[in-house]
């Protein structure tokens, strides 16, 4: 117990000691990665309620991607803004962190459309005649008979559909920090760049699959969480602007695998329910789309600005 005392305190002055050191050095944004959700033999959610526009998440996030991207250039034009994926391929969740990871972004962009259950409602939609029987018996005893009599009722058909889900909204998810061995994973290797520009060796060549790596590896993590929530507010913000609807930040219980893989702040963006009539004619059309991607670019240069800014 007092070894590991020890070694939370010497980490605690140790990263102490680097952040003061260091807080007038506070490392640019230089690269911003955007990542289109699912792609290619993963469609993502589909719009599947009656009437609906049978869209594909897949196809969403990548269009609005393309559009946010195209934004990004022209409002931070001295960023590298790097795509995930162009066109409708599929890469996996490590695939999605890999590519992040080598381009050494400072900010990590998932955008997603959201999905609840499409509840079933019934409807009559006509009717048919169908034949019954009825029974009646004559004579007594022995020559006791059972006489059947048909005779036509008409009964109403009944169709199930699958009605809108009343869910609507924009909601962003950030990294869970209960689940940390994911971001240790992430962090823990040899690749791994501090959030300060600084020529410490004693902290660019800590060792952490060690105890004390460990926990300077948590503390580095700490700092993506507290960026990546100013991220995900500002957005939210800004899309409150719009007059739509925001959900909060939030945090999946069971985590977001590549937000724990990626080695920068990252922030997951469910840009609207596909599952919902109103949202998914708003992210399918023109307006829609710019209005969002706007509204999250202009988030991003305003993260940009305000860590920047932290001398």
């Amino acid at each position: 117990m007092i070894r590991k005392g020890l070694i939370a305190l010497g980490c605690s002055i140790l990263l102490g000691s680097f952040v003061q050191e260091s807080a007038a050095q506070v490392k640019k944004i230089k690269t911003i990665v955007v990542d289109a959700g699912h792609g290619g033999k993963d469609s993502g959610a589909q719009g599947e309620y009656e009437n609906s526009l049978n869209s594909n998440e897949k196809d969403i996030t990548l269009t609005i991607s393309l559009k946010l991207i195209d934004e990004l250039k022209k409002l931070l034009p001295d960023l590298d803004i790097i795509p995930s994926r162009t066109t409708d391929v599929y890469d996996s969740p490590t695939e999605k962190a890999r590519i992040a990871n080598e381009a050494k972004g400072d900010l990590f962009v998932c955008i997603h459309a959201d999905a609840g259950e499409n509840r079933r409602g019934s409807r009559q939609v006509g009717t048919k005649m169908v034949t019954k029987y009825k029974v009646r018996y004559e004579g007594k005893g022995k020559n006791k008979k059972k006489i059947s009599e048909s005779y036509e009722v008409e009964e109403p058909i009944y169709e199930s559909y699958k009605m809108s889900n009343p869910a609507n909204g924009t909601s962003v998810y950030i990294f869970n920090p209960t689940k940390i061995s994911d971001r240790l994973k992430a962090i823990k290797n040899e690749e791994f760049e501090p959030e300060f520009d600084v020529e410490d060796t004693t902290i660019k060549h800590v060792d952490y699959t060690t105890p004390e790596g460990r926990i300077l590896a948590s503390a580095y993590s700490k700092l993506y969480l507290a960026k990546a929530d100013l991220a995900a507010t500002l957005v939210l913000a800004e899309i409150a602007k719009t007059g739509r609807k925001t959900l909060g930040v939030k945090q999946r219980a069971k985590g977001i695998w590549v937000l724990s893989a990626t080695k920068m702040p990252s922030i997951l963006i469910e840009t609207g329910f596909i599952s919902n009539e109103e949202d998914e004619k708003y992210l399918n059309s023109e307006e829609g789309q710019n209005e969002i991607v706007l509204a999250i670019a202009k988030a991003i240069k305003a993260y940009r600005d305000t860590v920047e800014a932290k001398k």
